[in-house]
């Protein structure tokens, strides 16, 4: 129960940090240029824009209907930490605008700002994923459509919807270079909630084909720790069956993985492939 707790913990400060990257990306970077890149937020400030009303306003206004349909669809545990997700970053936003004043930035150039305000953003977002939630808008569809489309990240769904946001402030703001701007801001954030999401933690999959496949299995054991799999195989031209060994290692072990296997066979044939998440022992635990 105690080890439950601390999860939670760990999950909301998680998802709280990444609104205030997020927050401090909008406020700073990203408002005091028309720089939309996509997503509620986005819509948000292309709105004030149009009509004065502060984006903490309609980041609120227009993820409640989608609430609902998040709770529906990926659970109330989901839906908790996406209302959450929304409440502490229109909050952040306000708060940043009280104690630092309306339209403050920190670069008057307009690539500066498209490049920082996407890293901020992208890294925020990220972080608010991995720990299972969305700021809602744009993040919660990506999340619902990711339960039909699996094969699609929730970052490049993302991406897919937030194309018209970004269009949009182009429009709104009469240069076709806000919107081209809004897309490498886009482009950016998107790449790096990708990256912050998946790849943090890879691991390296190893495909083992060798004559000795007992001893190697044993030596990597030896040396390494690791568990070996042996999985039957058998080779088409010749019709020999052959043990195919598999290991998982993180990427520190990578080259002294090879060291090994090639230290015993130096004909051993080896594949390798990332894998972008491991559960169990000796790598991410799982959590209950």
């Amino acid at each position: 129960m105690r080890r439950k707790k601390y999860n939670i913990f760990i999950e909301y400060l998680g998802i709280t940090f990444g609104c205030a990257l997020v927050a401090f990306s909008l406020n700073f970077f990203l408002k005091p240029h028309t720089i939309a890149p996509g997503g509620v937020t986005g819509l948000a400030i292309i709105i004030e824009k149009l009509s004065g009303i502060p984006i903490d306003i309609t980041n609120l206004a227009v993820n409640i209907p989608l609430f609902i349909i998040g709770i529906s669809i990926l659970g109330k545990a989901f839906g908790f930490k996406t209302a959450y997700a929304t409440v502490v970053l229109s909050g952040l936003i306000r708060l940043f605008i009280v104690v630092f004043g309306e339209g403050a930035m920190i670069t008057e150039d307009l690539l500066l700002a498209t490049i920082y305000g996407g890293i901020f953003v992208g890294s925020g977002l990220g972080l608010v994923f991995r720990f299972g939630g969305t700021t809602g808008g744009t993040d919660l569809s990506g999340a619902i459509l990711n339960k039909y489309f699996p094969s699609f990240s929730i970052p490049q769904l993302m991406m897919f919807l937030d194309l018209m946001v970004v269009a949009l402030a182009g429009i709104v703001d009469r240069n076709v270079e806000t919107s081209l701007y809004s897309v490498i801001a886009l482009y950016i954030l998107v790449k790096l909630a990708d990256f912050v999401v998946q790849d943090f933690n890879y691991a390296k999959a190893f495909y083992i084909i060798c004559d000795n496949p007992q001893i190697v299995g044993k030596k990597i054991l030896e040396e390494m720790g690791r568990g070996v799999t042996s999985l039957d195989g058998r080779g088409l031209y010749t019709g020999n069956k052959r043990d195919v060994l598999l290991c998982v290692v993180n990427r520190a072990e990578v080259t002294k993985l090879k060291r090994v296997v090639y230290e015993m066979d130096e004909k051993a044939f080896i594949m390798v492939t990332t894998i972008h998440e491991v559960l169990g022992e000796g790598f991410k635990e799982i959590k209950k």
